[in-house]
């Protein structure tokens, strides 16, 4: 069974920084492309970064690029996104992200709050 377990999300201050992690399990991690995505209240989902299996590739939407940057072990099946100069626009339910064969696969989320 797939399962994706997202943590590290909080409240933050404008310009602050966290952390998350996803821990994943059931599934050939270190063969597969993970991404990151967040759903702002009353917004569909917003897809804003990725990596490809083996950390070689990252991707990332305009609104993140340079301020998020995601990473993974292989070692630990786990993917993190290190966000840093937060703005109160970020604020989202983050999820951990991925297809395999063509099914979409979440975690629960990890709340992230931006104040102002």
């Amino acid at each position: 069974e797939v399962q994706l377990v997202e943590s590290g999300g909080g409240l933050v201050h404008s310009g602050g920084s966290l952390r998350l992690s996803c821990a994943a399990s059931g599934f050939s991690f270190g063969s597969s492309d993970m991404s990151w995505v967040r759903q702002a209240p009353g917004e569909g989902p917003e897809w804003i970064s990725g990596i490809r299996s083996g950390g070689g590739v990252t991707m990332y939407d305009g609104s993140v690029k340079g301020r998020f940057a995601i990473s993974r072990d292989d070692a630990k099946n786990t993917v993190y996104l290190q966000m840093n100069s937060l703005k109160p626009g970020d604020t989202a339910v983050y999820y951990c992200y991925l297809q395999i064969l063509g099914r979409p696969y979440w975690g629960q989320g990890t709340q992230v709050t931006v104040s102002s």
